[in-house]
């Protein structure tokens, strides 16, 4: 088994929350894991993006090179596009359909869907207005996971259990809120 994942969006929107619950997941299966993060601005607004590597054999190195992401899961749909170099021909994106406009040439929300239209593997959801609609606003990209939970090849169970052992400290109501997520992403995904 062996799934590499580029994790991206602006700073604010919970990529490194996403990173952590996979982690926790592979990690509870004993499986190796590599990550690096690379932060645009650390603060809201800011290029966010994160390499995680994931395999049931010692890894070497932590990025992943060009052409050899499996999985990229995108808060923003135009950030989707910029790490469309390092997905693999049959690859999978996940990506939210809400953009973050940050800055002022951002372009055109329908060229941008007609580019992600192109490609073979796209599940793309409005994970901020399911979130909304569920009364769970801040847990729009735990809805984003349970949409990519086939494609990263990860049981739901265990993905269910690292949000339990990742938010466990923050309450019951966090926990249940992030569970509810992770179910509405997993029926989007059908």
């Amino acid at each position: 088994m062996k799934t590499d994942i580029i994790l991206c969006g602006v700073g604010g929107q919970g990529i490194l929350s996403i990173a952590t619950i996979i982690g926790e997941a592979a990690m509870n299966e004993n499986l190796y894991i590599k990550q690096a993060e690379v932060h645009g601005m650390s603060q809201r607004g800011g290029d966010v993006q994160s390499n995680l590597r994931i395999s049931s054999e010692p890894i070497a190195s932590d990025l992943i090179a060009k052409g050899g992401a499996d999985v990229i899961i995108s808060m923003e749909p135009m950030e989707a596009l910029r790490y469309l170099p390092f997905l693999k021909k049959e690859g999978w994106i996940i990506t939210s359909s809400t953009p973050f406009v940050n800055i002022p040439n951002y372009p055109d929300m329908a060229v941008v869907k007609a580019d992600l239209d192109k490609l073979p593997n796209v599940i793309m959801l409005d994970i901020e207005q399911k979130a909304k609609d569920a009364g769970i606003p801040r847990s729009a990209n735990v809805i984003l996971l349970g949409a990519a939970q086939k494609a990263l090849g990860i049981e739901y169970e265990k993905l269910e259990d690292a949000i339990r052992r990742v938010f466990g400290r923050k309450g019951d109501a966090i926990v249940d809120a992030n569970i509810k997520a992770l179910a509405i992403g997993k029926e989007a995904q059908r």
